[in-house]
């Protein structure tokens, strides 16, 4: 039975079943199907676990009735035997059930964070326009976790009712007055303990809400610490960070008051029911009605019964939380893509101009070309056209968190608001990835072709890339399908020597978390390396020499027209050094394309072309002349190209931020 790890083909294969996100509990409920026959096979040996526990005081009070009382020894090493036998099955069966629920822990955990990764496959980019990361981290960790307890309780649940039943059944056989009150018990503890579920679910909803905000909190401190030690922020982040792990504290130990208390009520009335037992009990032996076997098999279940009731409140406590970790998940789980399947895809055309409407800007293939901005952002919005990507939109954002002061229809009536934005917000995405997109290639527009097809020809390396964990060749080449000369080839043109040189091991060196051991101007080219290993047929480049020194930056440019020979490239930068290599360059303004030409043509001939590109500071005849960068190796530019001279650079060509340098 391949049941760990939990196979999830669920939003990434058509067809596939997918999780029941119409409310958190039939999300719970899909839960529990899903671990199917191992559910089944953990009920059953549970029930089997079960069975000394529930006939065992019944055969001890026959051993003492048949055999002890009865002066009859033979009768009493059987019975005797007969327990041994039951208890050793059950042992063995206990040892079975607590790997089934092992087993159903581990897939109700794991499974969920499949279930987060695939949606984040699926969602791609849009998830975090929707969704905060920290409450996408928290669903795929501790809310799986509290799935995976949620199993575990349900199948324990499940047989200790039943044993509970069973010893009802026999306490009611030999005596209706101690089954009424065994069957009266289990319901009065719920009955009892209703009250103070409520506020135990609102401080425990209080808690996950505060553990999410601060996971969200982290995750951004870790990916902006080297510009919160520059800018001397640590200790107010910090500060901040602590002041939210002391809410999170405080939560905590309120829901764990209401916690103590139902479990108080538990305890008080598990053991009021044992006295409450042997009263009664002890009243029937003097009246002749009971024999002292029959009690001493009372007494045995009254413990017994301790241990079902103190589930069913452990259940109630599991189950509460489980809602609001299922409420959580269905947020994340229930967003739909807004891509829809053409009803007649075409083919991309293969070596094609791209056309963009909204802007006018024109890319021939196989050539390099550059786009200039004076805002970043809306050269930024044409890659994304290009990539058919939905445009960055920060209001988007909708948190499924419930402000704390709001309770009861307050929170409901506020969850529906929030519940309404996102599927509004869903519905506009739906309608702007409809209708046509407006950026065609060879006449084709992006639309009417499968989105598969358009990110396996047009790839796009934005200025917010991911570095993950591992080696440095599976950084590169995470598909396997790079020769060792293809990868060496794409590392240099990146420039990035000294990236592999930093690694011990080279191409099996260890690359920490978001390649936290890098600098950031090695991380960028890492990401260049990674973006031209895989030799797409039309790679965009956001600014992806931002974070260089002008020495690397000049060998990138050098370098760059080269590497990628007959592949059509876009590259939306403002750098001189980048730009002298262009094959034709696009000046954007007001995100319309308003000149076109090459580097030097366009400083002489636009003021707007020079205001961007110089920025008031530079020389243009200087950058116009035939030594310019890449061109020549000498003149007051040489040391662009010869990393050993030591002339000094333009000051619009220095690198500004030490630290994000080589």
């Amino acid at each position: 039975m391949r049941d760990f790890p939990p196979p999830t083909r669920a939003y990434t294969e058509r067809g596939a079943p997918e999780p029941d996100t119409r409310n958190p509990r039939r999300f719970l409920w899909w839960m529990v199907r899903q671990n199917g026959v191992l559910f089944v096979a953990g009920l059953v040996t549970a029930l089997v676990w079960m069975v000394p526990q529930t006939v065992g005081p019944w055969m001890v009070g026959r051993a003492i009735d048949a055999g002890i009382v009865a002066g009859d020894s033979s009768t009493t090493l059987r019975w005797v035997l007969a327990l041994a036998v039951v208890t050793l099955v059950g042992a063995s069966s206990g040892i079975v059930f607590h790997t089934f629920i092992v087993r159903e822990w581990l897939i109700a955990l794991y499974g969920t964070t499949k279930l987060v990764t695939r949606k984040a496959l699926q969602l791609g980019h849009v998830l975090t326009r929707r969704t905060p990361t920290g409450e996408v981290l928290s669903v795929s960790g501790s809310d799986g976790d509290q799935f995976g307890a949620l199993m575990e309780i349900t199948t324990r649940a499940f047989s200790q009712l039943a044993a509970y039943l069973v010893v009802a059944g026999i306490v009611l056989t030999t005596s209706v007055r101690m089954g009424v009150l065994v069957l009266v018990s289990a319901p009065l503890l719920v009955v009892l303990g209703s009250p103070l579920l409520r506020p135990m679910q609102r401080w425990q909803g209080v808690e996950r809400s505060r553990n999410s905000e601060l996971t969200s909190m982290a995750t951004d401190i870790v990916a902006g610490l080297r510009i919160l030690r520059g800018i001397g922020g640590e200790d107010t982040f910090g500060g901040n960070y602590a002041a939210q792990s002391q809410r999170v504290r405080h939560s905590g130990v309120a829901a764990g008051r209401w916690l103590a208390a139902v479990e108080s009520v538990g305890v008080l009335l598990s053991g009021g029911f044992v006295v409450a037992l042997m009263w009664v009990g002890t009243r029937e032996v003097a009246q002749g009605r009971l024999t002292v076997g029959q009690l001493v098999s009372f007494l045995g279940y009254g413990l017994f019964l301790i241990q079902p009731m103190r589930t069913f409140v452990e259940f109630a406590q599991k189950w509460t939380r489980s809602v609001v970790s299922a409420r959580k998940a269905v947020a994340v789980l229930g967003q739909r893509p807004p891509w829809v399947h053409p009803e007649a895809p075409q083919a991309l055309p293969r070596e094609a101009a791209i056309v963009d409407e909204r802007s006018g800007a024109s890319f021939e293939p196989g050539r390099l070309t550059m786009v200039v901005c004076a805002v970043p952002d809306e050269s930024a919005a044409l890659a994304d056209r290009i990539g058919r990507y939905l445009p960055r939109d920060e209001g988007a954002l909708v948190s499924d968190e419930i402000p704390e002061e709001l309770k009861g229809r307050a929170a409901k009536r506020e969850r529906s608001i929030r519940t309404k934005a996102r599927e509004a917000q869903a519905e506009r995405d739906e309608e702007q990835a409809r209708r046509p997109w407006g950026v065609s290639v060879g006449g084709v527009d992006l639309s009417s072709v499968e989105l598969d097809d358009v990110r396996d020809a047009i790839l796009v390396s934005d200025t917010a890339p991911q570095v993950f964990a591992g080696t440095l060749r599976r950084a590169v080449d995470p598909l396997g399908r790079l020769t060792r000369e293809d990868a060496e080839r794409a590392l240099h043109t990146a420039s990035a020597e000294d990236v592999f040189d930093a690694l011990p091991g080279g191409w099996q060196g260890e690359l920490e978390e978001r390649g936290r051991g890098l600098s950031g101007g090695q991380r960028q080219r890492l990401v260049l390396m990674r973006a031209l290993a895989a030799d797409p047929e039309v790679l965009v480049l956001v600014e992806p020499t931002s974070a260089v020194d002008a020495h690397t930056e000049a060998r990138i440019a050098e370098r760059l027209g080269a590497h990628r020979a007959g592949r059509t490239t876009i590259v939306m930068t403002a750098s001189p050094l980048l730009l002298h290599h262009a094959d034709d360059i696009v000046l954007l303004e007001d995100g319309h394309a308003t000149e076109r030409g090459r580097h030097v043509d366009l400083l002489a001939r636009s003021d707007a072309y020079r205001a961007v590109v110089a920025r008031g500071e530079t020389d243009h005849s200087v950058l116009a002349r035939d030594d310019a960068p890449g061109v020549g190796a000498t003149g007051p530019n040489a040391a662009l190209t010869d990393p050993a001279r030591s002339e000094p650079l333009p000051a619009d060509l220095r690198a500004t931020d030490p630290e994000e340098v080589r």
